[in-house]
């Protein structure tokens, strides 16, 4: 007899098969109980009638708490009420692991008890489908990238430099250096792509940020790209051609899981259309005060309510680009047009998600890049690998980053960027 996820359910219509799951919550009447089910990949109804599987094991199946895990055999029936499509008609179950007094029940619980209790909370069917939204964009993301021949490199962890020159690094010792957890692992991609052409990295990053907002993580999972021979302009063209890719990764693997949320699927597919809307800084600025934000001016980096109004203005992520050079990092090529900004580009996500994804073209000349580095206070001896680049065939090079949280959070619809992880870091949260 086969055993089976039941995401396998239509390929075994009206067979006897074995699924493994846990019990979500379960109810009775007379004859006949329905256990609300899920084995890992899908939720399901089962259902126990009392002729079929007697006396005994029918009050048996009326003691089992919340979360038991079992082992059932029955047959897979089609079912029109159901999301899935199908349920299992239970002919026996065997008990793997009892559970009792589950501390998640199926009431309200305030944010800090799920978030203590975040190692049974993403048992529940909306973490279980946020986590579904996560992994597809991960997988679209190899996909993505793997079709387009770029390779995967691992950029390290342990730095002895911060790439954006911030303060904001968790600080550690090296034996008897100092060194700091990774904040980005683009200036290592800029090394790759000198070797490789075109690559990508895709792994945890740190900021030690104290910041509380729902859009900001301590660890966090970070998507970057750098492409050699490549310009600032086809580099947007890659962003928006990947975003719009995972949006449509995850209304056409996703659907269950997007239905779970809630998610408006109608509004997602407005996010496929291409190309993006750009705005330059200079005019968002403008717009800024022309609708009555005072509080802003050229040269000032942007706010939530600054990005969520320039997000609102559009039906799509929108791409602000040439940012004066004043509040960008020091590795941004100057802007030919306009030698007050430089190019690069922060994409807004729609609904007031804010940026998902920072990228630029990166200064490819020796000098400029030394000059820079000094300009910002910057140690030439630690950065000298970096300034090798440009002189040993340096091209023109651009790349960028997404957050995966924050895509996360804006595809699946959730409110805090907490839930798009599934063990958080936060401001003053490490447990569980």
């Amino acid at each position: 007899m086969e055993i089976i996820s039941m995401r396998q359910a239509e390929d075994f219509l009206d067979q006897e098969v074995i699924v493994k799951a846990w019990i979500t919550n379960k109810r009775s009447s007379g004859k006949i109980a329905f256990l609300q089910l899920r084995d890992g990949q899908v939720y399901f109804q089962g259902i126990v009638l009392k002729n079929e599987v007697g006396e005994e094991v029918f009050e048996l199946v009326k003691t089992l708490g919340q979360e038991s895990s079992v082992e059932l055999q029955g047959i897979v029936q089609a079912d029109d009420r159901s999301n899935l499509g199908y349920e299992l008609l239970i002919k026996s179950i065997k008990i793997i692991g009892e559970s009792h007094e589950y501390p998640i029940t199926p009431k309200e619980h305030g944010t800090d008890f799920l978030m203590d209790h975040r190692h049974l909370w993403l048992r529940s069917s909306k973490q279980h489908a946020i986590m579904q939204v996560r992994n597809e964009i991960i997988r679209a993301t190899y996909q993505f990238f793997n079709d387009r021949s770029f390779i995967k490199i691992d950029p390290p962890i342990l730095t002895g430099s911060a790439p954006e020159g911030t303060t904001e690094l968790f600080h550690t010792k090296y034996f008897d250096e100092d060194a700091y957890l990774s904040q980005s692992g683009q200036l290592y991609m800029e090394a790759a792509a000198m070797a490789f052409g075109n690559v990508f990295s895709f792994g945890p990053t740190f900021r030690a940020e104290k910041s509380k907002t729902r859009r900001h993580l301590i660890e966090f999972w970070m998507m970057e790209p750098e492409m050699a021979y490549t310009d600032h302009e086809a580099s947007l063209k890659v962003q928006e051609e990947y975003v719009a890719f995972l949006v449509r990764s995850v209304i056409d693997n996703c659907r269950l899981a997007l239905e779970t949320l809630e998610r408006d699927i109608n509004q997602l597919e407005k996010y496929c259309q291409l190309p993006y809307p750009r705005i330059e800084y200079t005019d968002a600025v403008k717009l800024l005060q022309d609708n009555g934000f005072d509080d802003i001016e050229w040269g000032e980096d942007f706010g939530s309510p600054h990005e969520t109004f320039i997000a609102n203005q559009n039906d799509q992520p929108v791409f602000i680009i040439n940012w004066p050079k004043s509040i960008k990092p020091f590795y941004m090529k100057i802007n030919p047009d306009n030698p007050e900004t430089v190019l690069c580009a922060d994409m807004i996500a729609p609904e007031g998600y804010g940026e998902i994804i920072g990228g630029s073209q990166r200064i490819d000349d020796y000098q400029t890049l030394a000059e820079n580095i000094h300009k910002y206070g910057l140690d030439p001896e630690v950065y000298a690998w970096y300034l090798d680049l440009r002189q040993y065939g340096s091209v023109p090079h651009s790349g960028f980053g997404l957050g995966l949280e924050r895509a996360v959070a804006w595809i699946a619809g959730i409110e805090h960027i907490r839930e798009a992880s599934p063990f958080p870091r936060l401001l003053n949260r490490l447990y569980p």
